[in-house]
């Protein structure tokens, strides 16, 4: 795949950006009908692995692959880190796993887009150790060739056959319970098994509880950029500051809660 058929939002000088726009969240909120799914093969690929060696599409080995997408500043990947682990421990056997480091989701003075391959490889370490990652971590080109070409997802995750066959694919990676459906039914059907998940409101609530974090890593400017993009993720990150107590995973449905009865009250305080 060239940059002459990726969207224009995929191409690589829009790639690596310094700014979190709203353009960015609307994108990551669907998938395109070309891009590659279920039943599709895998886009040529061959990108580095951090303890030598490469990962290409035409030799993933026997097992399965269940290939996720993520960065530091990503507060999906964040949420979706002991997923992964928990995932591992279950299938870690039969199903290769390997974390694809990308582009930062959420650039700031701190932690902020890499411009160098040194870099981003410098990236994928940390990242590799921020979640004590057991399994391969790989990063992908500077340009991004690779996930532009799966569609520029901050934190999607693909279940690949041995012969480069997508039979799964996931909008977020912290989806926990679809992807352990889907990693048992690849394991028991084999070629005969495809799915998706679609789901969105629960994993981005799972993720506004890691936001906070996520800021106070990469810095103010994250938290500047998130205002101006989309203002209720901003809020629903700041109502979830009391809320330390609980799982970071818990606090985006609480705050979520909290409001949704506070307008309520407020309704029929009005309406008395």
């Amino acid at each position: 795949m060239t940059d002459a058929t990726l969207p224009a939002r995929s191409s690589r000088h829009h790639y690596a950006y310094d700014t979190f726009t709203t353009g960015l969240i609307l994108g990551d909120l669907a998938f395109a009908r070309t891009d590659p799914g279920p039943g599709d093969r895998v886009p040529a690929f061959d990108i580095e692995l951090l303890d030598g060696g490469r990962l290409a599409g035409a030799s993933l080995g026997p097992r399965p692959v269940l290939l996720v997408f993520g960065s530091l500043t990503c507060p999906v990947t964040e949420s979706s880190g002991a997923v992964l682990r928990r995932l591992h421990a279950l299938f870690g056997d039969r199903i290769r796993f390997v974390m694809v480091n990308t582009r930062e989701a959420h650039p700031g003075q701190h932690i902020p887009q890499p411009r160098t391959s040194a870099e981003k490889r410098e990236h994928a370490f940390r990242l590799r150790a921020h979640h004590r990652f057991p399994f391969e971590v790989a990063v992908d080109g500077i340009d991004g060739a690779f996930h532009r070409a799966m569609s520029p997802k901050p934190n999607s995750a693909y279940l690949i056959r041995p012969d480069g066959v997508i039979a799964y694919r996931a909008h977020w990676a912290n989806d926990e319970p679809a992807l352990q459906r889907a990693i048992t039914g690849l394991l028991a059907r084999g070629s005969a098994f495809r799915g998706r998940s679609r789901a969105m409101a629960g994993p981005l609530l799972r993720a506004i509880g890691h936001l906070p974090g996520i800021v106070r890593r990469g810095g103010s400017k994250v938290a500047r950029d998130v205002w101006a993009a989309v203002p209720p993720f901003a809020v629903m990150a700041l109502l979830t500051r009391p809320l330390a107590f609980l799982p970071a995973d818990a606090r985006g449905p609480v705050a979520l809660a909290v409001v949704t009865i506070l307008a309520v009250l407020a309704a029929y305080v009005m309406q008395a």
